[in-house]
């Protein structure tokens, strides 16, 4: 449970991880350029069964359930506190159980507001600009969605907690909106960081947040530039007649162990940490650092206690 503190007229950011890696990458921003604390966590272990186990170099280790932690940026902002909460995964069931157990945390916390974020896949160029799409709990939070140029999500259903959170928000009379950000469905299962920089563009500009997008704007050119050649070679692949061919090199096995980090990326690695904790602004690139090394999963509770006090 989070502490209980007063906080000017909070407003609640949710966040899982989901397509495009949209919500978590917004999230994450969020965390390291307002330079959030950790406010509390929120227990839900009987919601997560464990059906595995670990083992390294022989010894068996148990598996850590997923985390549900707050954070809380008080201050920074010229209209509302923020408060977010970021899900290591989504319970495979409970799920509105939780979501009424996170809105009475809102609720004491004296939330005003609940925002989500998601992903919504179309045939969209990964070059080109993503729309950002919207459904909210009533009316006028649809027209101040409307005013910053947010398409109306017309139909269909938002999967998980980032739809179910806002049934509960709307059932304690709690108004809040989802916000989603457009990625070309060919590669929805890679990150798409152009479409979080989206969707935090239109939430910054609610909650007058003024926070730097230079890094995360950055990191969208690279991979747009990287998605578009792939998407130029699947092109040039279909005009050749050769789709189905699978090059072994464009394969990668996992070997049974998988060798450790370099020692000069995790030397790196320590510098980033140590530049971090002296300065939270720098933690997105420290993320951006153990994303590339695909080791974040493994660094993720010390890069998150970055955030306590």
């Amino acid at each position: 449970m989070a502490e209980i503190i007063t906080l000017n007229r909070p407003w609640l950011v949710a966040v899982w991880p989901g397509m495009g890696s949209v919500a978590l990458s917004a999230g994450y921003y969020l965390l390291a350029k307002l330079g959030m604390r950790q406010l509390g966590e929120i227990h839900a272990g009987d919601l997560f069964d464990v059906d595995h186990i670990e083992v390294r170099d022989g010894l068996i280790h148990t598996v850590e359930r997923p985390r549900n932690r707050l954070f809380v940026c008080d201050g920074c902002t010229t209209g509302h506190d923020i408060i977010l909460f970021i899900g290591d995964a989504q319970p495979p069931g409970g799920k509105y159980a939780f979501c009424q157990k996170l809105i009475r945390t809102a609720r004491d916390l004296g939330v005003e507001r609940v925002f989500t974020f998601a992903s919504m896949a179309t045939q969209m160029h990964p070059e080109h600009r993503p729309r950002v799409f919207g459904a909210a709990t009533d009316s006028d939070e649809l027209a101040e969605l409307h005013q910053l140029e947010v398409r109306n999500l017309e139909g269909g259903v938002i999967g998980g907690l980032n739809g179910v959170l806002l049934a509960a928000a709307m059932d304690d009379d709690l108004p809040g909106a989802c916000l989603l950000g457009e990625i070309p469905h060919l590669f929805a299962q890679a990150p798409f960081p152009r479409a979080a920089l989206a969707v935090l563009e239109v939430f910054t500009t609610m909650a007058k947040v003024d926070i730097d997008f230079s890094e995360l704007a950055e990191q969208a050119k690279q991979m747009e530039q990287r998605l578009g050649e792939v998407l130029a070679q699947i092109e040039n692949a279909i005009r050749q007649h050769r789709i189905g061919e699978s090059s072994a090199e464009d394969i990668r096995v996992e070997d049974e162990e998988t060798p450790g980090l370099p020692a000069e990326d995790q030397q790196h690695l320590e510098e980033l940490f140590k530049a971090a904790a002296e300065d939270r602004s720098r933690a997105y690139e420290l993320k951006r650092e153990l994303d590339r090394l695909e080791v974040f999963n493994d660094y993720e509770d010390r890069f998150l206690d970055l955030f306590r006090e």
